[in-house]
């Protein structure tokens, strides 16, 4: 393989182990930090059961504006890969976190790799939805969201909604075959 092509390669690599990273700490941080009330309470709303939850790995972005960026920075990235990853905005000469007190549902391809996220403020701010952008793993028009999970329905059709609570609603009722 050319040199170039292997960077590239790494550079996917890292891509995807971050956003798994992030899906993470965003999944404990819903289930596990008291800041994250908000998330839990918004969850319930949805009357989500903690089975869904776990399942899509639904999660909380802190409001703190760079937790997740000193949790990936020390298990080995750096400020510049977040930026580029989509992970973190730079501002006014300084990193933060793009995605803060929302509820987040990572995007999942086939594969079962973490391509990205989707945000969900809990308040009036806009946008009301916050997405990932598109990086070298994550291409808006090429993905659905759980057609990971999809792709497994003994269905022979797809059934295709707007919002990811509507998706997972659909799929916590027994549609697996929902987009």
């Amino acid at each position: 393989m050319p040199p170039q092509m292997q960077k590239n390669v790494r550079r996917k690599q890292r891509m995807l182990s971050a956003n798994t990273f992030a899906a993470k700490f965003f999944y404990n941080t819903l289930v596990k930090d008291p800041t994250a009330q908000k998330g839990r309470d918004y969850v319930v709303s949805r009357a989500l059961q903690p089975k869904t939850v776990t399942s899509f790995g639904i999660g909380y972005a802190p409001e703190s504006g760079d937790l997740l960026m000193k949790h990936l920075e020390e298990v080995g990235y750096t400020k510049q890969e977040l930026f580029d990853f989509g992970l973190v905005i730079a501002k006014n000469n300084r990193y933060t976190d793009k995605f803060r007190g929302r509820v987040m549902f990572p995007i999942i391809d086939v594969r079962g790799n973490v391509i990205g996220f989707g945000g969900r403020i809990l308040d009036d701010t806009k946008p009301k939805y916050l997405n990932s952008p598109e990086t070298e793993v994550f291409n808006k028009r090429l993905n659905l969201y759980a057609l990971n999970y999809a792709k497994n329905s003994k269905a022979n059709n797809l059934i295709l909604v707007e919002g990811f609570v509507d998706v997972i609603s659909l799929h916590q009722a027994g549609f697996s075959n929902a987009v």
